[in-house]
C-alpha cells in the first residue's frame, strides 16, 4: 500500500496500490477484447436505469480462464498483471505447446511458479483441484457453483473461502460473508487466497479519480426537492420525516433482506451470514 504525502486537499487521506511486484510488460494482445460500456442505462429506451454510473476511461477486456480447458497440463506463470477490470491481479500462464491463458492470481504467486488443474494435485497456492480432493481447513477461491460452469463465486481481491467439512456429494464452505453453504464436491476451486488483500485499504481521495472509474456523483436525497427524492424538501436542513429511509422509488432502503427467497441456491444455504 502506497501512503502519500498531503501535498494538496485531495492527497490528504488518498492511498494507493504497490503494483511493483507486477510485470513491466504489456497485456496479452491475443487475450484481449474491446468493448463498449452503456453502464447504467436501457439499451431498448437509453433511460438512466441504474443512477450513478457511466463515463470512465475506456479499458480492453482481459479474457480470464475462469474455468479449466486444460486438465492434467502444468502451465509456467510468466508475468502478473494489472486488471482494470476487477479489483484481484491476474496471472499469464503459458503451457508447453506455447498456448497462453490469464488466471486470478492467488496472493504469494511468484513468475516462474508451476500451476496445474487436476482432479487432485497438490495443494499449493495456484492448483485448481475437486473440491472433494480438498483437505478441511483449506482456503479456497474462484468456486464454482455447478461442475464445469467456471468459477462464480469468492474472486474479488483478497478473498477466500474455507473448507468445513465433506458430505456426501457435497462440501460445506465458509464464505468470506460468514455464511455456510454446501457446494457439489466435484465442482473445481482454486487453492488460497485472491491477491491483493490490501485492495480493502485504498482511499480514492478525489472525486476526479472516481469519475475515471466510472463512478458518477452521488446526490443525497435530502439535497433534493420532494419531485425529485422521499427525502426532499423542508426549510434548510431537515430530517427525512419518515419511519424508515426510502429509494427515489418508494421502497424501504435500510435493513431489508434483498435475497429471492425462490432462488434456486438457497437450500443449500446450511447457515446465513451473521448479521
Amino acid at each position: 500500500m502506497k501512503i502519500y504525502k498531503p501535498t494538496t486537499p485531495a492527497r490528504r487521506g488518498m492511498t494507493g496500490i504497490d503494483f511493483s511486484l507486477l510485470s513491466k510488460k504489456k497485456a496479452e494482445k491475443s487475450l484481449l477484447v474491446s468493448w463498449k460500456r452503456c453502464v447504467g442505462r436501457s439499451k431498448a429506451s437509453g433511460r438512466i436505469t441504474t443512477r450513478h454510473k457511466g463515463g470512465g476511461v475506456k479499458k480492453l477486456y482481459r479474457i480470464i480462464e475462469f474455468a479449466q480447458t486444460r486438465i492434467d497440463a502444468p502451465a509456467k506463470v510468466i508475468a502478473l498483471e494489472y486488471d482494470p477490470n476487477r479489483t484481484a491481479f491476474i496471472a499469464l500462464l503459458e503451457y508447453n505447446d506455447k498456448q497462453r491463458q490469464y488466471i486470478l492470481a492467488p496472493q504469494n504467486l511468484k513468475i516462474g511458479d508451476e500451476v496445474v488443474f487436476a482432479e487432485n494435485a497438490v495443494i499449493t497456492a495456484g492448483n485448481r483441484i475437486k473440491l472433494k480432493n480438498i483437505p478441511v481447513g483449506t482456503n479456497v477461491f474462484n468456486i464454482e457453483l455447478e461442475p464445469g460452469k467456471g468459477g462464480k463465486m469468492v474472486r474479488s481481491a483478497g478473498s477466500s473461502a474455507q473448507v468445513l467439512a465433506h458430505e456426501e456429494g457435497y462440501v460445506n464452505l465458509k464464505m468470506p460473508s460468514t455464511e455456510v453453504r454446501k457446494v457439489p464436491s466435484e465442482c473445481f476451486a482454486t487453492i488460497g487466497m485472491a491477491s491483493n488483500p490490501e485492495n480493502r485499504y485504498y482511499r480514492v481521495g478525489k472525486a476526479g479519480k472516481s469519475r475515471l472509474k466510472g463512478r458518477r456523483p452521488h446526490v443525497r436525497g435530502t439535497a433534493m426537492n420532494p419531485v425529485d427524492h422521499p427525502h426532499g424538501g423542508g426549510e434548510g436542513r431537515q430530517p427525512i420525516g419518515l419511519k424508515y429511509p426510502k429509494t427515489p422509488q418508494g421502497k424501504h432502503a435500510l435493513g431489508v433482506k434483498t435475497r429471492n427467497p425462490r432462488k434456486w441456491s438457497g437450500k443449500l444455504i446450511v447457515q446465513r451470514r451473521k448479521k
